[in-house]
């Protein structure tokens, strides 16, 4: 049985990306092809050399919205995970103790007053009037990046073609495309809303054991009309990012045939090896943290063996980890 530790790997903690590149598509990018285990070391702007005319590329829509927020004391912190309303939050509260049910805080000129706490130790909070979030919301930056969100993370943490409100955390391989390379490519969107559990490191020994977070999505009836054209034709599924390859593949679980419908609804697929792909062709993804739920679905996709032996040349090339860093392209 595989283990979390299993997936584990060196990485100097230099190489963590925590500022983003001037130019969004200046990234490098590894290929690593799963048949011969060849790796190719390229950049972001090559990526249209391993597409074909018939594949289809599928993006994630999902919007980063500034869900994380201090009390006017400064005394909590509260990260917004879901909103029942306007003045109804769910939300991860620090420190716990000192919000308990009746407790209230304040931001800007509202007040919040904990209604009740729920199983996963988050607080439903009820506003007397809705808050200011573009005064006083910031980005949940991931905890690696050491540091508070700025005025550049506003554009750059977030896609060029992001629409749909509601993520806490940024589809990161989708951050890498430009509206100039995005118009070359024959593309789709659904949306996932990343959760705060992407950040939730894996503490089962076994990776059989561990819970894994739920997510929102959506798939429209025209993307999935656009996926099934593809497949009959002959093209392939590239999929960016794991948010994708959650939606599409926990999605197929449930067709007849093979034949993807239009849905919405929650996913807490885990994609471990090993794992029978149905959909994804082609994955494109960043470099993600030793021991994470990503790493085990990206060596699913490929070979445990042949990823960690990529993440080591990635390091051996100074290539730059998470969010912020490059990217592989896997076919």
């Amino acid at each position: 049985m595989l283990k979390t530790t299993d997936f584990d790997y060196h990485l100097p903690e230099a190489l963590i990306a925590d500022r983003p590149l001037d130019d969004r598509a200046a990234s490098r990018m590894m290929v690593i092809h799963r048949n011969s285990g060849k790796i190719e070391h390229r950049a972001f702007t090559n990526i249209q050399d391993y597409i074909q005319p018939k594949d289809l590329l599928i993006l994630n829509d999902t919007k980063v919205t500034p869900a994380r927020f201090f009390s006017n004391d400064k005394k909590i912190e509260l990260v917004c995970t879901q909103k029942f309303s306007p003045t109804q939050w769910e939300c991860l509260v620090k420190p716990g103790k000192k919000m308990k049910p009746g407790r209230t805080v304040e931001i800007g000129n509202a007040t919040g007053t904990v209604e009740r706490i729920l199983e996963n130790g988050n607080r439903v909070i009820h506003w007397d009037q809705e808050v200011d979030e573009e005064t006083h919301g910031r980005l949940a930056l991931p905890h690696y990046m050491n540091r508070e969100s700025d005025v550049k993370d506003r554009d750059r943490y977030q896609t060029t073609f992001a629409r749909e409100e509601g993520a806490i955390a940024a589809p990161t391989a989708g951050l890498h495309f430009t509206p100039e390379i995005l118009s070359n490519i024959n593309h789709a969107f659904l949306t996932l809303h990343v959760g705060v559990g992407t950040f939730r490191p894996v503490k089962a020994e076994l990776i059989k054991d561990h819970e894994m977070h739920s997510e929102r999505y959506h798939l429209s009836e025209e993307t999935a009309h656009n996926i099934n054209t593809t497949r009959k034709n002959g093209g392939r599924i590239i999929s960016t990012g794991t948010t994708c390859t959650r939606v599409l593949e926990s999605i197929a679980r449930d067709a007849t045939q093979l034949e993807l419908n239009a849905a919405s609804g929650e996913t807490d697929i885990f994609i471990n090896p090993p794992f029978n792909f149905q959909i994804v062709d082609t994955l494109l993804t960043n470099f993600h943290l030793p021991q994470s739920t990503l790493i085990m679905l990206v060596s699913a996709f490929a070979n445990r063996e042949l990823i960690l032996h990529a993440y080591a040349e990635a390091v051996k090339e100074k290539y730059r980890f998470f969010s912020y860093g490059d990217c592989m392209l896997i076919i």
